[in-house]
This record gives C-alpha cells, sequence and structure tokens, in this order.
C-alpha cells in the first residue's frame, strides 16, 4: 500500500513542517554543483526501460561535505515529470526553502526547469542520503551524503583504511510513474516490485542478473567502513555478510556506542555507519539482504560480493550467511533496543527531560469513497492513509509560502494533539466514523524552542497493520521508546530512556506497535513560530521559486 501512503511513508507532509534555527553560517566560499534529471536506459532481470536518473547513475552521485559546510547544488530537469529533491537527514537550519517534498516546501520543478538548492549542513556527520520527493521518483532518485568530520577532528573510532557506500533499492520492470498512478486511479495496493538491489545491481539470485552482480574487494586485516542505505519503496530489511560480524557505530547521521552484530536491521529511509574487519580466510563471501515483514512484500534476496585480494582458488559459490526469517520480531526488537547514543563529550546529546508539547498521533489505514463505486478497495473504495484519522491533502500552492506569504484558505492550523476518538486501536473491530477519514491540509504550529514529544501509534485498521518509516525534516530527534500493542500511558513511560536514547532522523513504528519520540522544536518541522532575534527567524526566500 506504499502509494497509499505517500502521506506517511517517510514523511509526515503538510502536517509537520517548518521554521526556524539559531545558526550562522562561516563558510565564505560555497561550491556548487550542477546535476542533471533525464531518463537513462537500464537493463535488469532480461528487461530493458528508462528510468529517471540524475547525471544517468543509479543509484545517483554521492554528495562529500565536511560537518558544517554550505554547498549549492543546481538541479535541471531533463525529465518527463515533474519533481523534487529532499536531503533526508540535513537540517537545512533557517532554510526551508531548499528542503524539497514538493507542495509542502517547493512546488516541484517542471520539466524544462531548474532549481538551486542551498544545502546548509550543520551538526550532522555521518552517512545520510538524499531522494526526489515526488510520487514514486525516489525509486530510482536517490544517492548517498557522506558528511565527514570537520576539519581538524577525526572519528569517535579508528580510522578505516577505506569505505564504501551500499545502498539497498526496488526495482520494477514497469514504470513506476505509472505504477504509482495506476493504484492512485483504481485505490489498491502497487506492484511489489521484482528485484531488491545493492548499488544498482539485484545480484546472484535473480535471472539474468549474476553478470553485474555488485563486488567489493577487500585486503585481508584491513577495516572497512560500509555507508548503509536503506532507500527501498517499503521494506524494513535484514543485512548479513558470511562469516564476518559488523560493529555499528553511527546511524542517521550521528554516532552511537558501538555495537557488536552478526546482522543489521535497517528500515525504509535509515542510515547506519557499519565497521567491518577483513579477518576472514582470503575467499569470496556474499552480501545478502531481505526483507523483515509481518506480511511479505518483495520476499526476495538480493546479493553482492565480497573478494578478497590474493592468490587462493577461489570458490565454486561463495558462502553464504544464514539470514534471518522474515518475520523474526525478536531480533529485530532486540537489534533496535541496543542502539544507544554515543553522548560523549565531544558528541553531547540534549534529551528533552520536560516536555510543552504533548502528541499522541495514530497511523492508519482507511477507505474514501470512489466515485464510480468500483475501485479495487473494499466495498469499491480506495485505499487512503491518515493520521489521527486526517487524510493530507495536497494544496494549490506549497505550504511554506502559503505560511510565509500569509496566503489565506490554503492550509488549516487545528491539526490535533490527539485522535478524536479513542480505540482499541491493535484491536479487530474499530467504530464506523473511523473508516472514512477526514480530508483535509491540516498543520500544527509550536512555538519557537518548544519542546515536543510524539507517541506515534500504529493501528490495525482494515487489518493492514505494518511497519511505518516516520520521518520529521529538518531534525535530528530522540527515539526513548518504542513497543508492541496500544501505548500505555500510565506504564510505558516507564520504558524510557532519557540519558542515551538514539539520536535519529526516521523511526520506524512497529506493526501493531508504537514509538515515542522527542525533540526541541527549533527548524524546520512542525510550524514553529520565528524566534525573537534575527538568528532565530527564517531566511529569507530565494530569489526565484518554482510556480505551482
Amino acid at each position: 500500500m506504499e502509494s497509499i501512503r505517500k502521506n506517511l511513508k517517510l514523511e509526515l507532509m503538510g502536517i509537520f513542517l517548518l521554521n526556524v534555527f539559531a545558526f550562522s553560517v562561516q563558510q565564505t566560499t560555497i561550491p556548487t554543483i550542477n546535476w542533471v534529471i533525464n531518463e537513462t536506459s537500464y537493463t535488469r532481470l532480461c528487461s530493458t526501460k528508462k528510468i529517471l536518473t540524475v547525471n544517468g547513475l543509479f543509484p545517483g552521485p554521492a554528495l562529500r561535505v565536511h560537518k558544517g559546510d554550505r554547498m549549492t547544488v543546481n538541479i535541471e530537469n531533463q525529465g518527463r515529470y515533474n519533481v523534487t529533491v529532499h536531503w533526508h537527514g540535513v537540517k537545512q537550519p533557517r532554510n526551508p526553502w531548499s528542503d524539497g517534498p514538493e507542495y509542502v516546501t517547493q512546488c516541484p520543478i517542471k520539466p524544462g526547469a531548474n532549481f538551486s538548492y542551498d544545502l546548509i549542513f550543520s551538526s550532522e556527520e555521518g552517512t545520510i542520503w538524499w531522494h526526489a520527493h515526488s510520487d514514486w521518483s525516489r525509486a530510482t532518485v536517490h544517492g548517498p551524503i557522506i558528511v565527514y568530520p570537520e576539519n581538524g577532528t577525526s572519528y569517535p573510532f579508528s580510522q578505516p583504511d577505506d569505505e564504501f557506500p551500499i545502498v539497498l533499492a526496488s526495482w520494477f520492470k514497469g514504470d513506476v510513474m505509472e505504477i504509482i498512478q495506476t493504484a492512485l486511479v483504481g485505490g489498491g495496493e502497487p506492484n511489489k516490485s521484482d528485484a531488491l538491489t545493492i548499488n544498482g545491481q539485484p545480484g546472484d539470485l535473480y535471472n539474468c542478473s549474476k553478470q553485474g552482480t555488485y563486488k567489493i574487494m577487500f585486503d585481508y586485516g584491513k577495516t572497512y567502513l560500509l555507508r548503509l542505505i536503506n532507500s527501498i519503496m517499503n521494506e524494513e530489511m535484514f543485512f548479513m555478510i558470511a562469516q564476518h560480524n559488523f560493529t555499528v557505530v553511527g546511524t542517521d547521521g550521528a554516532y552511537i556506542k558501538p555495537l557488536e552484530t552478526d546482522f543489521i536491521f535497517i528500515a525504509p529511509g535509515q542510515t547506519m555507519d557499519v565497521l567491518i574487519e577483513a579477518n576472514q580466510s582470503p575467499s569470496h563471501y556474499y552480501m545478502a539482504a531481505r526483507a523483515y515483514a509481518g506480511v511479505v512484500y518483495d520476499n526476495t534476496t538480493t546479493t553482492a560480493i565480497i573478494q578478497y585480494n590474493g592468490n587462493y582458488t577461489p570458490p565454486s559459490t561463495p558462502a553464504f550467511p544464514n539470514l534471518l526469517d522474515y518475520n523474526d520480531t525478536d531480533a529485530t526488537t532486540n537489534f533496535t533496543r541496543q542502539l544507544k547514543a554515543l553522548a560523549s563529550k565531544d558528541h553531547p546529546i540534549d534529551v528533552p527531560k520536560t516536555v510543552d508539547v504533548q502528541m499522541f498521533v495514530t497511523i492508519s489505514v482507511n477507505i474514501v469513497p470512489c466515485d464510480t463505486n468500483s475501485c479495487v478497495g473494499p466495498n469499491g473504495s480506495k485505499l487512503a492513509t491518515s493520521l489521527n484519522n486526517i487524510s493530507f491533502v495536497y494544496p494549490e500552492v506549497d505550504l511554506l509560502q502559503a505560511y510565509y506569504r500569509k496566503l489565506e484558505g490554503i492550509y488549516e492550523t487545528d491539526f490535533p494533539n490527539m485522535p478524536a476518538t479513542v480505540f482499541n486501536y491493535t484491536g479487530e473491530e474499530f467504530p464506523d466514523e473511523l473508516l472514512v477519514p477526514e480530508r483535509a491540509t491540516k498543520v500544527k504550529v509550536i512555538e519557537y524552542n518548544s519542546t515536543v514529544e510524539i507517541v506515534f501509534q500504529g493501528t490495525n485498521l482494515q487489518q493492514a497493520a505494518e511497519n511505518h518509516p516516520m520521518h520529521l525534516h529538518g531534525y535530528s530527534f530522540y527515539l526513548i521508546a518504542k513497543g508492541y500493542g496500544n501505548f500505555d500511558n500510565a506504564t510505558d513511560p516507564d520504558l524510557y530512556n532519557l540519558v542515551d536514547p538514539p539520536e535519529v532522523n526516521t523511526v520506524g513504528v512497529p506493526k501493531n506497535g508504537w514509538a515515542v519520540i522527542r525533540f526541541r522544536a527549533d527548524n524546520p518541522v512542525l510550524i514553529v513560530k520565528n524566534g525573537t532575534t534575527e538568528a532565530t527567524s527564517m531566511l529569507p526566500p530565494p530569489n526565484y521559486l518554482n510556480p505551482c
């Protein structure tokens, strides 16, 4: 149901938005790079098609910067579709104009047009990523952002000998834009992907794919940094390398206490920095990833190969990892609970201990009427998604311009702190009024510097419970707890970690479960009002903004 959930997956679009961060830019020379979005022919799985790419690359080019840098990326759209680009995990202090989601912080870049994104890096350090933020174009328009330590500083771990971005993605034989449009018109679920990929290649286990399998060369005794990005459309993923263990040292552009593990669990939109020692007998070893899901979507396995340098007889088949079962919930829970912020002198955290604004947000799959009563959803309806039973409606003008220019009638400011109806969120039966959500363009307004707690509660409405990756633009937030069933306000706060919770920008809300986050509203996300000084107020818009 990814198409129907476009208002939920990875973003809280329209409901959580905009505004300020006390931050001054010191960099005097701002480099500019130029990207062209165009259609490029790619052959995968015995089938050739044109896909939307940046500079002809899938995955797209990596941005490499240092902590605190500033740069301009000018994007020319030579494709057939409107497009925008979001810099996922870049906080963009005081600068929501370059954040990217269409009809939220900008109008789309139309075919033949261009737009210059002003990227302001602040506290991010590690691996994050960029992706298109319009319909399903992000299936192929995405790539890594690598933020190295500030000049004169170093990693909080030993310098690796080399590094490799590892981008997990989805591959569809059909045109992804046509797939999403068919699903939206028909009101049902889109076709699932035909393959998963590692750095653009499905790997040995798919037909017509072995020749292009991605390979990494290791030298025995060296340590490598894998920069893992889950850009897959929907699935949470297990990731392993045969006979090798990992040390996870970062997630979502922030460092964590080193976590020793033999597998990685990563949600859509998440990134992880992972150290691996080349300490096994020189040979060939499979790197493999497959989905974790209560209901299997793409249940295939994508592979790449680790190949040691040296003189030895290669095996007839590389060693294969003992992948976890697709429904191993205990493994996912244990892995997530072990993620703790580094919280060191050089990399401190500041978890809000008190809360000014408390929100409880339900995440549901609903239905909306179909004009012809012949759509493919339940009883001829269309599937839709909602937050607190409100399904987001795209405005005619992007919300940021409407807010900045005080345009009336574009959105309402009464998004509720609680759902209107309290019910058994993970049960089997539900009140009738929950089936069809309110359709509106609503936002939440927050005073500058407020501390915010949000409980995200997944529901079983339509018996369609699944994981929900949630991402707030402009922030890393603290994931202080998560669990299964209905959140209990009397007992579950006892589980809160307010000492060293991981600082992330994306959280996977478990199927029929909940997650709690906290952050300080000092930057673009919810409509955060300006502070009292110029340094705590939103920057003015650039000279050129694309028209809607």
